[in-house]
C-alpha cells in the first residue's frame, strides 16, 4: 500500500502520515536528527540518558578498581572479567553521550556530580567475593533502570529505545556472568 493510497483511505480510518510533521522536518536543519516530533521529549530523554551515563561511568571506575586490586587464587580470570566489563561499560557511556548530543543535549561528565546521578554505587571491596557481589548488585540495578527507561520512552523516541534495549541486553549478560562467578 502506498502513501497515496493511505491518504485516500483516511476518511475510512486508515493509518496516515502526519504531513504537517513531514513539512516541519525540513525546517531547523541545524538540529540534525531531532525533528519537531521528538523534540517535545528530548529534554526529558536527555535527563534520563545523563543519569544512565553517570551510572555507566561509575561502573567503569568500580570495575577498573576491582580489576587492579583483585587478588587470590581465582583472581586472574575474574580480574580479566572485570576489565572486559569495564571496557563494555565505557562503550555504553560513549553510545549514551553520542545520543545525548544527537538530541541536542550536553553529556554531563562532571566528576563531582557522577555519584549523585548514578543509579549504582561505587565500591571499595577488598576481597574477591565482595567485589563480584558489588558488581552483580550494580548490574541488576542497571538492568532495572534500563527497563524502566525503555518503558518510559516507549514510542516517544524509537532510536533511543533501541539503543537502551541493546545496552540492557549487555547488562543482563554481565549480571548472568557475575552470578555464575558467585556460584564458583
Amino acid at each position: 500500500m502506498t502513501i497515496a493510497t493511505l491518504r485516500k483511505n483516511d476518511e475510512k480510518g486508515a493509518m496516515t502520515l502526519d504531513h504537517d510533521a513531514l513539512r516541519r522536518a525540513s525546517e531547523d536543519l541545524d538540529k540534525g536528527a531531532v525533528t519537531p516530533a521528538n523534540s517535545a521529549w528530548s529534554e526529558d530523554i536527555v535527563h534520563l540518558l545523563n543519569h544512565a551515563l553517570a551510572t555507566e561511568l561509575v561502573c567503569v571506575l568500580r570495575y577498573k578498581r576491582h580489576h587492579f586490586t583483585a587478588h587470590g587464587m581465582n583472581s586472574p580470570a575474574i580480574a580479566d572479567e572485570f576489565r572486559e566489563h569495564a571496557d563494555e561499560e565505557a562503550a555504553h557511556a560513549d553510545l549514551l553521550a553520542r545520543r545525548i548530543v544527537q538530541l541536542g543535549g550536553e553529556p554531563d561528565f562532571d566528576p563531582s556530580r557522577l555519584l549523585d546521578r548514578s543509579h549504582a554505587d561505587y565500591d571499595e571491596a577488598t576481597d574477591l567475593k565482595s567485589m563480584v557481589r558489588a558488581n552483580l548488585v550494580a548490574e541488576r540495578i542497571a538492568v532495572e533502570s534500563y527497563r524502566q527507561m525503555i518503558s518510559l520512552i516507549g514510542d516517544k523516541d524509537p532510536t533511543t529505545r533501541r539503543l537502551l534495549e541493546d545496552i540492557l541486553h549487555d547488562e543482563e549478560e554481565h549480571a548472568d556472568e557475575l552470578a555464575d562467578l558467585l556460584e564458583q
